[in-house]
């Protein structure tokens, strides 16, 4: 993309914006000074959102930047809420993705034999199962294997092997996508598949794309035979569906093999570009009947925003057996069902740890719910490591990631920065015998805002390859110890403000 889109991008943005904050201000002068009683109606009406969210809010500390916003500025904030938080004006993309996910349901089918031994295995995971496959309806297979990959450098190799073996589809959903040497390899496959007859699919999030790609580049796709959807199209009229971000990384092939994790499709996920230091991010491959899950998920956001499908089933195949020895359930984050999935199968993994949990997180902007989770494990006894960038990519981001380390340090939670660079993955890894590895950070935009997915293990010994890689990170990182948080007055005053709009960083 050019340095001239780009600005003429940003700046339709910031036009539209500025455009609508000055439309705001005049019809609250107008009716101030000429309908001085529609003034109180509009005092008392804030009032009643402020009241609304405190008592239905399930994540108080997300929701404060709200309550604060309408308190200071009753008027202007009450209308930046109903546009950016409140959910109430929708319009076609927002109704078709709550349809569409509503829709999706009928296709995961959890097979009760298959839950029953698994349950009768493990009871003391009763509820965490229960929550997975009866609460959110996504199924957990026990025909299935995987392969977890510790770098984007050693799990790219693979997917491009898997991709040239492909004979019926490809479908590929992804947060960022740029032109490079990874996207390179990737294009030229598609392209001969195409030739082939297979059905490519390709979507892409038109945020996480707005540095990298042109706004054409879909229809550049297209007059290739590859079929594209740019997610979310960006626009410059405020909205609460432009909060709304498609941040799953989905890979698909012939409904026998998926590829999930943290990497997007850019060169410096395999460390071919070096911004932020060296990149350390995963990759998993998934194999056998977990593969309609992955499937289904990415069905589900196509057909809301171009309607190809009337039936899945006709891209579910009859699984080779797999030699496995545990269980897998893919799973997706969805901000419109009420339902924080991630951060739940977050909390419980680490309500239900005896001996340690793992984390790596690129941020780490959590509510106090999370906070107190991880303090409590860690006051059980629980060896709880969190594994955070020593190089940011985003400064602000990164300061707020710090100025939870006092807390948790005090709480026994040990903290380490990744030495060498950036760390991108999001995993969690417990007692060596459950995980999960997906896009899922722990900030207020992945738990709460956006579309993600994640891959839930239990029972494999395959688990403890994710357990050796963090340990190998934790090498290579260094322990942040209490006296190192610089937080004199003045940057607690700042962070604190900061952290008021962590939800919309």
């Amino acid at each position: 993309m050019s340095f001239f889109e780009k600005v003429f991008r940003f700046g339709l943005i910031a036009i539209g914006l500025i455009i609508q904050v000055i439309i705001v201000r005049n019809l609250f002068i107008f009716f101030t000074v000429h309908f001085v009683w529609i003034e109180v109606v509009l005092h008392l009406l804030s009032m009643i959102f402020v009241i609304n969210i405190i008592n239905n809010s399930r994540h108080l500390s997300a929701d404060m930047l709200w309550i604060l916003l309408i308190i200071l500025f009753p008027i202007p904030g009450t209308v930046i809420f109903l546009l950016l938080g409140a959910n109430l004006i929708t319009s076609k993309t927002f109704r078709e993705l709550i349809k569409s996910t509503a829709d999706s349901k009928r296709y995961y089918v959890q097979d009760e034999i298959v839950l029953k031994k698994l349950e009768e295995m493990a009871p003391q995971m009763k509820g965490d199962f229960h929550y997975l496959s009866k609460t959110e309806g996504y199924p957990i297979y026990r025909n299935s294997d995987f392969d977890y990959y510790p770098l984007g450098d050693i799990g790219y190799p693979v997917m491009l092997e898997e991709m040239k073996k492909a004979k019926k589809f490809i479908f590929l959903e992804y947060f960022t996508i740029e032109k490079g040497n990874l996207w390179e390899g990737m294009h030229t496959i598609l392209k001969e598949k195409v030739a082939q007859g297979l059905d490519v699919r390709v979507m892409y999030d038109d945020m996480g794309t707005i540095h990298s790609l042109p706004t054409t580049y879909a229809n550049m796709l297209e007059s290739e035979g590859i079929k594209c959807v740019r997610y979310n199209k960006i626009n410059p009229f405020l909205g609460a569906v432009m909060n709304h971000r498609d941040h799953r990384k989905i890979m698909v092939i012939d409904g026998t093999v998926a590829f999930s994790g943290g990497m997007n499709l850019a060169d410096e996920y395999i460390n071919q570009k070096m911004v932020f230091g060296h990149w350390k991010d995963n990759v998993i491959r998934v194999k056998g009947e977990a593969v309609w899950s992955y499937t289904v998920l990415f069905l589900t956001n196509w057909n809301a925003i171009r309607k190809t499908d009337d039936d899945y089933t006709v891209f579910k195949v009859d699984s080779v057996t797999q030699h496995t020895d545990g269980y897998i359930s893919p799973y997706g984050e969805t901000p419109f069902d009420g339902e924080n999935t991630g951060q739940n199968i977050y909390m419980n993994i680490l309500n239900r740890a005896s001996e340690y949990v793992y984390i790596c997180t690129p941020y780490l902007i959590i509510d106090t719910e999370l906070e107190n989770a991880l303090i409590l494990a860690a006051k059980r006894g629980v060896d709880v490591r969190i594994i955070t960038p020593g190089i940011p990519d985003k400064k602000i981001v990164w300061n707020i990631t710090r100025s939870f380390y006092r807390n948790l340090i005090d709480g026994g939670v040990k903290i380490y920065e990744y030495t060498p660079g950036f760390i991108h993955g999001k995993v969690f890894v417990s007692d060596d015998i459950v995980a999960t590895v997906g896009t899922i950070n722990l900030d207020y935009r992945s738990l709460y805002l956006h579309f993600e997915n994640g891959t839930y293990l239990y029972g494999s010994k395959k688990v403890l390859d994710v357990r050796d890689d963090m340990l190998d990170t934790i090498s290579k990182s260094h322990q942040v110890q209490k006296g190192e948080i610089k937080d004199g007055l003045l940057r607690r005053l700042f962070i604190g403000v900061v952290k008021l709009f962590a939800p919309l960083l």
